[in-house]
C-alpha cells in the first residue's frame, strides 16, 4: 500500500469538505484567491462521499463552498492525468455558473463562479505553478467578465520551482504534497497545524484508510483499463494496415517493420 497524502482526493474532501473544518478551507482559499477578501464561508452539503466513492466509482469528489459575497467556489483534487483537464474544468465551471442562476433572476445578478483544479501533473508546459484563466476580449486583452474564473495549481511545477516557502499558498501546498515534514512542523500558521492534526487523525482511522486505498485502487484500475483499450485499438489499426499490405503483395518482413506485428499475427490474418 502507498503512503497516503492529502493529494488523495477522498482524504482531501474529508479534510476540507467537512463543515467542522471550514476554517481550514477559508484559510486555504484565501491563500489562492488573494484578490477577494473572504470573511465567511459555507461548505455546500451533498451526498455522502462514502456513497459517491462506492457507487459512482470515479465520480467527482470535489469540495464546493459559497463565500460571503455569494461567490461559488468548486475545488477539485486531480491525481491522474486523463488529458482532458481544460475541457473538464470548463464543463464543470460553467455548470456551477448555470446552477447559480435562480429562476427569474436577472443575468447581471448571477454570482461569480470560481473553479480551482489542483493537479498532481502539469496542465501547461510553460508558465507558473498557479495559473489563472479568465474570459478576455481580443482587443487589448480586456477582461470580458469576472463571473467565470479558473485556477490551475500544478504540484510538480510547485515542487520544482519552490525552494523556499514565502507565501501562505506555498505553505498550504507544502502540506498537501506532504513530503517536507520539517517545513510543515515549522509553519506558524495555526490552520496548517490544525490540518496536520486532522490529517493524522483521518489516516489513523482504519475505515477511512480502507476507503482512501479503495479510491486509489479505483483510479489505478481505471487508468489501466484506458491504457488497455488504447493498446487494443492500436493493435486493430495495425492489423488493418497489415491486411492492406498483404493485398498489395508486400513481403512479410516489410509488414513486420512497418506495423510492429509478429510474423504469426500477420500469418493469422
Amino acid at each position: 500500500m502507498s503512503h497516503l497524502k492529502p493529494t488523495n482526493d477522498f482524504l482531501f474532501k474529508k479534510l476540507f469538505g467537512e463543515s467542522r473544518n471550514k476554517d481550514l478551507l477559508l484559510d486555504f482559499l484565501q491563500s489562492i484567491l488573494t484578490h477577494i477578501q473572504i470573511k465567511t464561508i459555507e461548505v455546500n452539503k451533498d451526498v455522502s462521499i462514502t456513497r459517491q466513492l462506492i457507487t459512482e466509482k470515479l465520480g467527482i469528489l470535489d469540495v464546493v463552498a459559497t463565500l460571503n459575497d455569494h461567490t461559488k467556489v468548486n475545488i477539485e483534487m486531480q491525481v491522474k492525468d486523463y488529458y482532458n483537464t481544460i475541457d473538464r474544468s470548463i464543463f464543470y465551471g460553467t455548470g456551477v455558473f448555470h446552477e447559480n442562476l435562480q429562476s427569474g433572476q436577472d443575468y447581471i445578478n448571477v454570482p461569480r463562479s470560481i473553479s480551482i483544479w489542483i493537479t498532481n501533473y502539469n496542465v501547461f508546459e510553460e508558465g507558473p505553478f498557479h495559473e489563472i484563466a479568465r474570459l478576455k476580449r481580443e482587443y487589448e486583452d480586456i477582461i470580458l467578465t469576472d463571473k467565470l474564473e479558473f485556477h490551475y495549481i500544478q504540484l510538480p511545477k510547485f515542487k520544482k520551482k519552490c525552494k523556499h516557502i514565502s507565501t501562505k499558498l506555498e505553505e498550504w501546498l507544502t502540506f498537501i504534497i506532504n513530503e517536507n515534514m520539517e517545513a510543515i512542523k515549522m509553519s506558524e500558521n495555526e490552520n496548517i497545524k490544525k490540518a496536520e492534526e486532522e490529517f493524522e487523525y483521518l489516516t489513523g482511522d482504519e475505515e477511512t484508510k480502507r476507503l482512501a486505498y479503495l479510491r486509489e485502487k479505483a483510479i489505478r484500475d481505471e487508468m489501466a483499463a484506458m491504457a488497455k483499450a488504447k493498446r487494443e485499438g492500436k493493435t486493430e489499426s495495425q492489423k488493418e494496415i497489415a491486411k492492406k499490405m498483404l493485398e498489395k503483395d508486400f513481403d512479410i518482413k516489410s509488414i513486420i517493420e512497418i506495423t510492429g506485428l509478429t510474423k504469426e499475427e500477420i500469418e493469422n490474418l
